[in-house]
């Protein structure tokens, strides 16, 4: 890139970043589509979360890049999967995120417990630390928690959903996946965390409740360690990767984290790709991960980030043993704004529906999105 075309480089990055607004979580999908349909004020770039990147294509509003970004080993398979559709790239990964297991070290050494190395401790390590000291809940667990009950399906070896072709179909009324829904469920209850409080929590909910001492442990992500530190526990909390079926098995977790796309309607398309691959290059995630503590999309960068930050280790343990992106197709965005999956962990923890018959209906719903 000749001098001049890095300074116009440099100067579009200092006005975007100047001119970058912040759109919240709950409102994202009305406002990023509002974008999509309004090329004039549209921006060139845009940060995503790496859930909405089928829905995002459908509604036409990422460009393609894959010719541009053809061979560029910027980021792990995982993070790369959040970014395809249909063999195309969407965009560049930029930070990824991972949910672990938060214990209380004090509890734990008062107790003498170790952490727990299969699903069947960590129920059995809760009842004993709620029997123990019944104002703490083993794990604070919660009903509307979908990403903190999934790596309970997918380590019974079961699944939300399964593709045949370029057809969609729901997955969680499987026998495994069933099980895991089970095994997730064993979790609530009075000897650890009652239904008629946790059922309605949601992530941020545990978070807290391990925060403020509530809890003795909780399914938390990399992301979540400045919350955590800004309560009572700082400093009396150790993090293991979730385990497994068996001893020394890592659970599959949910691979969370944003990515980078180019709009289609970008009249900069050149400076825009170009910024895109700066925003998400190793050196920037990698000075992302410092200055805020982002886990980097590229194994490399990753491993320079464990060094630096022995924290990061247990998650980023948990990516190499292997996460599960959400489905690549449209018909998630119905399933997620529909809430359900959050619907049938609730309805199953309070007790309104069995396991059988909440994993039917939920079936039922996820599979009449995605043949719409």
């Amino acid at each position: 890139m000749p001098p001049s075309a890095r300074g116009t480089a440099v100067a579009t990055l200092v006005a975007l970043v100047a001119l970058a607004s912040y759109i919240p979580v709950d409102t994202r999908a009305q406002k990023t589509k509002a974008a999509f349909n309004d090329p004039k004020s549209a921006p060139d770039l845009v940060e995503y979360g790496n859930t909405d990147t089928a829905g995002h294509v459908k509604g036409g509003g990422l460009a393609d890049v894959t010719a541009e970004l053809a061979g560029r080993p910027g980021a792990d398979d995982a993070s790369v999967s959040s970014v395809t559709v249909d063999g195309k790239l969407y965009g560049s990964p930029l930070f990824v995120g991972v949910r672990a297991l938060y214990y209380r070290t004090d509890v734990f050494r008062d107790l003498g417990l170790a952490p727990p190395r299969t699903p069947g401790e960590l129920a059995a390590t809760a009842r004993r630390i709620h029997r123990e000291r019944p104002r703490l809940y083993g794990p604070a667990v919660g009903g509307a928690y979908t990403y903190g009950a999934l790596p309970f399906v997918w380590a019974h070896g079961g699944d939300i959903t399964r593709r045949t072709g370029r057809t969609w179909h729901a997955a969680v009324d499987d026998a495994k996946s069933r099980a895991g829904v089970r095994a997730w469920a064993a979790l609530f209850g009075d000897d650890n965390c009652p239904a008629s409080r946790c059922a309605a929590m949601g992530g941020n909910d545990t978070v807290q409740a391990f925060a403020s001492g509530r809890a003795a442990m909780a399914i938390a992500g990399d992301f979540n360690r400045k919350a955590v530190d800004s309560g009572p526990v700082k400093g009396r909390y150790a993090v293991v990767p979730l385990p497994g079926l068996q001893p020394g098995r890592i659970a599959p977790a949910f691979a969370g984290g944003n990515n980078i796309g180019v709009l289609r309607s970008s009249s900069h398309r050149t400076l825009a790709v170009g910024l895109m691959r700066s925003l998400t290059s190793r050196r920037t995630q990698g000075r992302l991960f410092d200055a805020m503590g982002y886990l980097p999309a590229s194994a490399g960068a990753r491993r320079a980030a464990e060094r630096r930050e022995p924290f990061a280790e247990p998650f980023v343990r948990t990516l190499d043993a292997g996460t599960v992106p959400v489905p690549a197709t449209p018909g998630w965005a119905a399933v997620d704004a529909g809430q359900v999956l959050p619907t049938m962990f609730q309805e199953i923890v309070s007790g309104r529906k069995d396991v059988d018959a909440a994993t039917a209906a939920a079936a039922r719903r996820m599979n009449e999105a995605f043949r719409r």
